[in-house]
């Protein structure tokens, strides 16, 4: 079944999805052309009709996926009325994201080194929009009194940390379920601010 999935896929999207299970098991420079060209069901020689490099795969896979983590935060940001309302929506669909989406999220989160110097700095573009979203949040919470946090802008980062290491550690077959860990990283965020609801 899994196959005749993959056989509809357009082309290119096949090899981007080789990619991301070749980069996800065996990481960026421990997976060959070859690995993935085999995975998507085509010949090496095919692959580079798609892309130009083993890196142009890693930056689109990239590009995609931070794109989608923006879209995410932008929609969760736009749920409930107060700081504390949004910046929970915020955690819970991010840590979710990340625990249902982990193959992928590991890719885009840490093989990011391997990136030419243009294309990092185009990933962190997209990043540091990110960062924004979650910053403001936490920042109008701390205008109306319904946040404390002697440092926003660490308090930021380790918000937005928590959630993309989901991706590093979540397992289908672990102890907890992606909602499970997506509502107690809610709930340790908003103690971490002292969040008054």
């Amino acid at each position: 079944m899994r196959g005749d999935v993959m056989a509809r896929k357009p082309a290119s999207d096949r090899v981007l999805d080789a990619a991301v299970s070749a980069f996800s098991e065996l990481g960026f420079h421990g997976t060959s052309t070859r690995e993935i060209a085999s995975r998507a069901g085509m010949s090496p020689a095919a692959v580079y009709t798609h892309f130009s490099s083993k890196e142009e795969l890693l930056f689109e896979i990239a590009r995609r996926g931070n794109e989608r983590f923006l879209a995410l935060l932008h929609r969760a940001a736009a749920q409930g009325v107060t700081p504390p309302e949004r910046l929970a929506s915020i955690v819970y669909e991010f840590a979710l994201f990340h625990a249902r989406g982990h193959i992928g999220a590991r890719v885009v989160n840490y093989e990011l080194p391997a990136l030419t110097t243009e294309h990092a700095q185009e990933i962190k573009a997209l990043r540091r929009q990110m960062v924004d979203v979650v910053r403001s949040v936490i920042e109008a919470g701390l205008q109306t009194g319904e946040f404390d946090t002697p440092d926003p802008s660490m308090t930021c980062v380790a918000v937005m940390t928590m959630g993309q290491d989901v991706a590093r550690w979540y397992r289908e077959d672990g102890r907890w379920a992606p909602e499970e860990i997506a509502a107690h990283y809610r709930g340790l965020v908003l103690r971490m601010l002292d969040a008054k609801l």
